[in-house]
């Protein structure tokens, strides 16, 4: 019988291994009330109503709670992404997009600051106006803010194989800030229809995927990557598994057809990725069957996605052990931990509950 690469996760095993955990997507449930409270009055009522996230896990909200959540899961640092906030990338009001992530940022800084050195802020950027996207960079990251996220789908007329963000590209080059790109934000399947029943899973796998392909292509083959040497993007919980085989796929086929199509790079697409560009997963044992043969070593990070429902949380540890437990202590480190300190400029703390 041929075993199944979906294996289950043993709660009560003992994990065997001791790496220090950094969870390189992990997200905060915002107050409900969030924006009500802050926008400007006059914003209020222009805002979408928000779902209803009552079904994720407890401890995302207050900051005092969460040392005890990431205690109980090994995990010693978490790098933190929206989860209302993710809807407001399809917000088309720009003005209101812009104040919505305002106050997100504002806030996120606050709930950082009531764990210092286990949380690491990703602020939310409106990029429809690029002079005012950096100038809200630089505002962040001088308040202690991390990187910038953007949406992963861009609306119609703004696709990422346009030179409208390349003053963005350099300043977040400049002051090396690490570009984002989380599953569900901007204009995506998800933007358009609510999948229920059978279409579901053609959401989670197909619809997900497909995006992160196409936005990974604009970022390589229009040549971003290329003209920004030292600019880093980051594919947000799009898993792993799928990415060593579409780059050997575009290297065939720049090699074979690029001259014909006026393709102009100084390095193949695989290289290109190598150099620049880095991947969350959650539990992926197909893309973690690559880091052995030295794929992705150096640009892949784990996550935990606590506290939505893909989330390995409590078990983390364990779900560890069975897809990576195999693997030597330096290439586990890269991954765990060292490749998210370096893209982010972090000092890794000391383990958590020690």
């Amino acid at each position: 019988m041929q075993r199944s690469v979906l294996r289950q996760v043993d709660p009560t095993a003992v994990a065997t291994n001791a790496e220090l955990l950094i969870s390189a997507d992990s997200h905060v449930d915002e107050p409900p009330d969030l924006w009500a409270t802050r926008l400007p009055a006059d914003l209020r009522d222009a805002l979408p109503p928000l779902p209803d996230r009552s079904g994720d896990l407890p401890g995302a909200t207050d900051p005092a709670d969460r040392l005890g959540v990431m205690e109980r899961d090994g995990v010693s640092m978490e790098v933190l992404y929206p989860t209302l906030g993710l809807t407001q990338y399809k917000l088309t009001d720009a003005h209101l997009q812009r104040e919505c992530f305002r106050v997100y940022n504002d806030w996120i800084v606050e709930y950082c600051a009531g764990t210092p050195g286990r949380l690491v802020g990703v602020p939310m950027i409106s990029a429809y106006d690029i002079d005012l996207a950096v100038k809200e960079l630089e505002r962040t990251t001088a308040a202690g803010l991390k990187g910038a996220l953007l949406w992963h789908v861009p609306p119609d007329g703004l696709e990422y194989t346009t030179g409208h963000y390349d003053r963005l590209w350099a300043a977040a080059e400049e002051m090396a800030a690490p570009i984002n790109l989380h599953i569900l934000s901007g204009f995506s399947y998800s933007s358009r229809q609510r999948m229920r029943g059978i279409e579901q899973f053609r959401g989670s796998v197909e619809y997900k995927v497909m995006d992160a392909i196409h936005g990974l292509f604009d970022f390589l083959f229009y040549g971003t990557l290329d003209r920004f040497p030292r600019l880093k993007l980051v594919l947000v919980e799009f898993e792993i598994g799928w990415i060593p085989w579409i780059l050997q796929q575009w290297d065939y086929y720049a090699r074979r057809h690029g001259e014909m199509n006026g393709l102009e790079l100084s390095a193949s697409p695989s290289e290109l990725f190598e150099r620049q560009v880095y991947a969350t997963f959650v539990s992926d044992e197909v893309g973690s069957h690559h880091f052995p043969h030295g794929w992705g070593v150096r640009n892949c990070m784990w996550s935990n996605d606590f506290p939505h429902g893909n989330s390995s949380w409590p078990n983390s540890r364990q779900v560890i052990d069975r897809d990576l437990g195999g693997l030597a202590p330096e290439v586990l480190r890269r991954i765990l931990s060292e490749n998210v300190t370096e893209l982010y400029g972090l000092e890794a703390p000391p383990p958590i509950g020690g």
